[in-house]
Formats: structure tokens, C-alpha cells, sequence
């Protein structure tokens, strides 16, 4: 009897995981069906291993910044101003590196930037109380001005940095094989994951994401929330401006111009709400590589690049559309 019982609680608690996992157990069998699918229709392509270490190599970029959108979206805000963030904290540290040939100084003067960058949305979201929508478009057109103006249209060249130690530690290839953007890129979800679910700090995002007006009745303090959570989008951006400014060896004024839909298509259709108090990271890793084997599928396959904007738009759309309607059904 008791052998009995101990089977079905197993399989009670079986079916609950399964069931707390199926948007992305679906996400992730939906996207090996559309690898099998690119494998049938492009097979000189996707039967090759170049493109899977192709995709290693460029995902990590956009997939870094999909994790801290996810934050964002997941406390009931948005932040449209990631690629400039992106781009002028690129610049800080192109500028650093080029001035004292230090890559450490130059990761310290970008890291720093974006969280700045961070600091000052969230100030004024919270504090003044802007809607963050209008707040990051601002900062959007501001910073991506202020790199054009400051770099006058030119890049700049980090010479040397592939023979500098923390090359290879950030984009060099482990093993000979492996891009280790793509480490990073796991490691920085694995963190966002603990944060977002096994910290106090990602209880309290949750919260704020669920019912403002309820987080403050529980003593949680909302504005510091948000702000922090603007801080860890400036710095993740930051961040992706540094690996990809390695990664190509020069900076390039242009950094980040067309990120924010990919970026977004890899958060929505990898689960995340954007009603807020809700979120995934696993399902942003797998979208992360959902999108970039899209991109490369429908190239590979003869269309031309402009598939990929409709593509992504519909996506967009699909995922909002049915998170909408999942939360109807719930009665939330």
C-alpha cells in the first residue's frame, strides 16, 4: 500500500513538472522541428556543423540582452533603449582600450556605463514617475545621438586586443571548438534563473510584476526593485557591447541597430509575458537559438533578408496575441 502510494505521488509529481515546463518543453520540441525542417529544405547548410558553431558565435549577443528584457518585462515595465546602451557603452570601452591599451579598464568603464545608463531609467520611472516606455525611447535616440557625435561616423579599431589574456577568456574558442560568448551566455542565464527564482531579490520582481499597489502593502520596497532591475539591463547590455566589439575586433557606431525586434521575438515567443509578474528564462535561451536558426533557415532557403523582419513581426505578434488569451482563460 504504501509502495502504491509512494508511485502515485511520483507521478502526481511528474505531471506537475511536466505541466510547469510545457510552454517551454514545447518551445524547445518546437524548435528542433524547425531544425529538422531546415535540415530537409537547406541540408548542404544544416547537416554541416559550421552553422551550429555559427549560431554559438552570434546568438550569445542578443540572447544576453533577452535575459535582462525578460527581468524587465517580468516586474511590468519595458526598456526600448537597450541597443544604444549597447552601442555607447561599446564605445567607452573602444575609447578605454584605444587610450591605455587595457582591456580590464576598458570592461570596468563599459560595465560601469551601462549601469549608469541603467541608474538613470530607473530614476526616472520611478522617481518621476515617466512611463518607461517614453523614458527608454528618450534615452534610446539620446545615447545612440551621442555616439554618432562623439565617433563621428568612425569606428574604431582595437588593435592588439586578440592578443590580450581576456580575449580569449570572452571570446576566444574553448576547446578549440566552442565560442565562449556561448559559455557566458549559459552562465549569465543559469545566474539570472537563481536570481529570478531562488533570490529574495527575484521574489520581490515578481511581486512588483504581479500587483504593484500589493508589493508595497508587503513592505517591499518597489522603486528600488525597478531601479536595480534597470541597472542589470544597462549592465547585461553593456556587456553584450563588449563581447561583440571583441568579437568583430573593432567598434562600429552602427552597434545594436537592429536588435530590439530580434530581441524581443527571442523574449515573447520564449514564454514571457509582457503583462507582467511572469517569466522564463529557460524559455529565452531556447528562443534565443529558435531566432537565430530562423534567420539563418530562411537565407539558407533563397529568401531574401526582409523574410526576417515579417517573421519576426508575426512572431511578435503570435506570442502576445496568445499569451492574451491564456490569460483570459485563467481569469487573471
Amino acid at each position: 500500500m504504501d509502495l502504491s502510494n509512494m508511485r502515485v505521488r511520483s507521478n502526481q509529481l511528474n505531471l506537475a513538472a511536466v505541466m510547469k515546463y510545457r510552454r517551454q518543453l514545447s518551445l524547445f520540441v518546437i524548435t528542433l522541428l524547425i531544425i529538422v525542417l531546415f535540415m530537409i529544405t537547406s541540408p548542404r547548410v544544416f547537416l554541416r556543423p559550421n552553422i551550429y558553431l555559427s549560431f554559438l558565435t552570434t546568438v550569445p549577443f542578443v540572447g544576453v540582452m533577452a535575459l535582462g528584457i525578460t527581468v524587465v518585462l517580468v516586474t511590468g515595465e519595458i526598456d526600448l533603449s537597450f541597443p544604444a546602451v549597447m552601442a555607447f557603452s561599446g564605445y567607452v570601452f573602444a575609447t578605454l582600450y584605444e587610450l591605455t591599451g587595457s582591456v580590464l579598464l576598458g570592461l570596468v568603464g563599459c560595465i560601469a556605463t551601462g549601469g549608469m545608463a541603467g541608474l538613470c531609467n530607473g530614476l526616472l520611472i520611478t522617481k518621476i514617475g515617466i512611463p518607461s516606455i517614453v523614458v527608454t525611447l528618450g534615452m534610446q535616440f539620446l545615447l545612440r545621438g551621442s555616439t554618432h557625435v562623439l565617433a563621428a561616423g568612425f569606428q574604431k579599431v582595437l588593435r592588439g586586443v586578440v592578443d590580450r589574456p581576456l580575449y580569449a577568456i570572452f571570446v576566444g574558442k574553448v576547446g578549440g571548438v566552442v565560442p565562449a560568448q556561448a559559455l557566458w551566455f549559459a552562465f549569465l542565464a543559469v545566474c539570472m534563473w537563481l536570481l529570478l527564482f531562488r533570490h529574495k531579490f527575484g521574489d520581490h520582481v515578481l511581486f512588483v510584476g504581479d500587483n504593484e499597489n500589493t508589493a508595497r502593502m508587503m513592505g517591499i520596497n518597489v522603486d528600488r526593485t525597478k531601479i536595480l532591475v534597470f541597472v542589470l539591463m544597462g549592465v547585461l547590455a553593456a556587456f553584450a557591447g563588449l563581447l561583440d566589439s571583441m568579437r568583430m575586433r573593432t567598434w562600429w557606431p552602427t552597434m545594436g541597430e537592429g536588435y530590439m525586434m530580434t530581441t524581443f521575438a527571442t523574449v515573447f515567443v520564449g514564454g514571457t509575458s509582457m503583462f507582467g509578474g511572469e517569466g522564463t528564462i529557460l524559455g529565452t535561451f531556447i528562443g534565443a537559438f529558435l531566432i537565430g536558426s530562423l534567420e539563418a533557415g530562411i537565407v539558407a532557403a533563397g529568401l531574401t533578408g526582409f523574410w526576417t523582419q515579417f517573421i519576426y513581426g508575426l512572431i511578435i505578434l503570435i506570442a502576445v496575441t496568445l499569451h492574451a488569451v491564456f490569460r483570459r482563460r485563467e481569469g487573471i
